[in-house]
């Protein structure tokens, strides 16, 4: 539903929720690697270099999201189970300033970095040209070139549709 109808229907929730769909890009249809940069809540400077031969998963999200509290729990053992399995996560805030980000990390327990990208969009206009994160939450696959290997649009429904993304994109062969 747009904002538009979401504000005639009176509902106030003031962001557009994806319905869990799964878009899985094949090796060969992927577009070339996303170039993106961003500070983290902790101050310090990512980019996407930094997870060259790694899979990422990248999570937007903001506080005030209720699909994003739903799921946050999955992520975090998402991350626990491949993070030394050759496995980057990040969370993406697209709303949220540092502490609000931080204060929802330390009571989900969330235990990987994420961008605030509330000011300047730069992380979601990076990947907005190739598969747009359009729903809050969204997650990405990134493979280990630095492509985008699939979406999910909206809410993780249930921890092992994220957790065969991962392993697909683990499994592939270095292109």
């Amino acid at each position: 539903m747009a904002i538009s109808a979401q504000y005639r229907a009176g509902s106030g929730k003031n962001y557009i929720a994806g319905d869990g769909t799964v878009t899985e890009i094949a090796a060969e249809e992927r577009n070339a690697p996303i170039e993106f940069s961003g500070t983290l809540e902790s101050g310090a400077t990512v980019r996407s270099a930094d997870y060259r031969g790694r899979v990422l998963v990248v999570n937007f999200w903001y506080a005030g999201c209720a699909p994003c509290r739903a799921e946050a729990p999955d992520l975090q053992a998402l991350w626990t189970k491949y993070q030394n399995r050759g496995v980057a996560f990040l969370g993406v805030n697209i709303r949220d300033q540092t502490d609000t980000a931080l204060t929802f990390s330390n009571t989900f327990g969330i235990t990987y970095p994420s961008v605030i990208d509330a000011d300047n969009g730069a992380v979601q206009l990076a990947f907005s040209g190739v598969i747009a994160p359009n729903a809050v939450p969204t997650t990405l696959i990134v493979d280990k070139d630095g492509r985008v290997a699939a979406r999910v649009l909206g809410r993780i429904s249930n921890a092992s549709i994220l957790d065969a993304l991962i392993k697909t994109a683990l499994e592939e062969r270095d292109q």
